[in-house]
């Protein structure tokens, strides 16, 4: 466990409450706090961390005070000023202690002191520190409230006006868009409006993750001349199940992220190397720490919604195998071996994958295994999870699986199925 430190101009103060190194200084007339960036930090990433990501004014006031221009980097290690500014607390009351006698404002104040003790960003509440943390967005700018972006939106950093699907309700956040229009630009312009079919799913969160991204395309499939990288088809079956979540009222977020390619009906995907991680993180070249990207983004979000109160959260991991080139497969499902609630979904989604194999394969046959493998997205997510293998890559048999635009759409239709169970 690290230690914040804290240092004011005004007194030689030093107190260990934190659990990151941060510094207290003055700017202006006001003490901000002040974090450093820890690796795959963007601006987007640190202040959701500290519950500032459903206000535009918070990243205007964070450029503000750490003089950047939009579009900014992070540079790890560096301390940054937070759009907080902290209070002695004067032991009597929050309203005395900032000079402002409003409720509803305290209210807000004390909730948002309690939502960092949970999040384990702070040792004590406020009363026990002797410090109030206050951040911008409360006194500055309550109506300028973006909730949760969309979980399939762009960061608020890199929207364009054309971007609506904001939500209003922060459980419900990718299931409505502003105005109602539904509209979600990461899916590209044929699918983007994703209509309401149902509510079945409200109220759960889903997070998708395509395999590999990035530097790493994964596996290679060679088929007519062209190139096949797992990565490609692997996001483009999950794009099509995050819409399938969406339109039945889930929260969906997809983990990787790529800012040119939604939905694509072509046999075969341009391999590229943009994709990014959810908040606009530049993925690392190195596996581990790319891994270990993903799962801290999962679990940041993870922690958020359970403290909204949300209960059933899932991950779904979707790659494509790679094998000997006459060896087939079916679509088969791993889960961690420590967790019963991974092992239940997936003998429930490959349940479903064996009776959709008996009604439309000709021999009614399915050879689809679960299996239990010690992987690290098995094992660092919080919420259940469950990791899938689309296809053999290599296998020309296999390869129909993925290389056709309606076998893809059909896995996404049958994967959405499998995680409704009975609803």
């Amino acid at each position: 466990m690290n230690n914040y430190r804290l240092i004011t101009s005004l007194r030689p103060v030093v107190a260990f409450l934190f659990l990151f190194f941060s510094i207290l200084i003055p700017v202006t007339a006001a003490e901000y706090f002040q974090t450093k960036a820890l690796p795959g930090d963007g601006i987007y990433s640190m202040l959701r961390r500290y519950q500032l990501d459903g206000y535009r004014c918070n990243f205007d006031q964070f450029y503000q005070l750490n003089r950047m221009q939009k579009g900014s980097g992070l540079r790890v290690g560096k301390a940054y000023l937070l759009p907080i500014e902290i209070y002695d607390f004067d032991g009597r009351t929050i309203r005395s202690t900032i000079g402002n006698d409003d409720w509803d404002t305290a209210v807000k104040i004390r909730d948002y002191n309690l939502a960092l003790v949970e999040l384990g960003l702070l040792e004590g509440s406020y009363d026990e520190t002797k410090l109030l943390l206050v951040p911008h967005h409360i006194d500055n700018c309550s109506d300028q409230t973006i909730s949760i972006p969309s979980p399939v939106e762009t960061d608020p950093e890199q929207a364009t006006n054309t971007s609506v699907s904001t939500a209003t309700d922060e459980n419900n956040s990718a299931s409505s868009a502003a105005g109602g229009k539904r509209v979600f630009p990461i899916f590209g312009p044929d699918y983007a409006y994703t209509p309401l079919a149902s509510t079945k799913l409200r109220g759960k969160v889903f997070y998708v993750v395509s395999g590999h991204g990035g530097p790493d395309p994964g596996a290679i499939g060679r088929r007519e001349d062209h190139r096949l990288c797992e990565d490609e088809y692997a996001y483009d079956v999950a794009l099509r199940l995050c819409r399938n979540l969406i339109a039945h009222g889930a929260t969906a977020y997809m983990v990787n992220r790529d800012p040119n390619d939604g939905i694509r009906s072509d046999r075969y995907l341009t391999c590229d190397r943009d994709e990014v991680i959810w908040g606009g993180i530049r993925q690392s070249p190195n596996q581990k720490t790319r891994l270990t990207q993903r799962s801290d983004v999962i679990n940041e979000l993870y922690e958020k919604h359970r403290l909204q109160g949300v209960s059933e959260q899932q991950v779904v991991v979707i790659h494509v195998d790679s094998r000997s080139r006459s060896q087939r497969t079916d679509l088969f499902f791993y889960h961690h071996p420590s967790s019963e609630e991974g092992l239940s979904l997936a003998r429930q989604m490959h349940r479903t994958m064996r009776q959709k194999y008996r009604r439309y394969r000709a021999n009614g046959e399915y050879h689809g295994t679960v299996t239990a493998r010690d992987l690290h997205m098995l094992r660092e997510c919080k919420p259940t999870s469950v990791y899938i293998e689309l296809a053999n890559i290599r296998n020309n048999h296999d390869q129909q699986r993925i290389v056709l635009q309606r076998n893809r759409e059909l896995l996404a239709d049958w994967m959405l199925e499998g995680l409704m169970g009975n609803r």
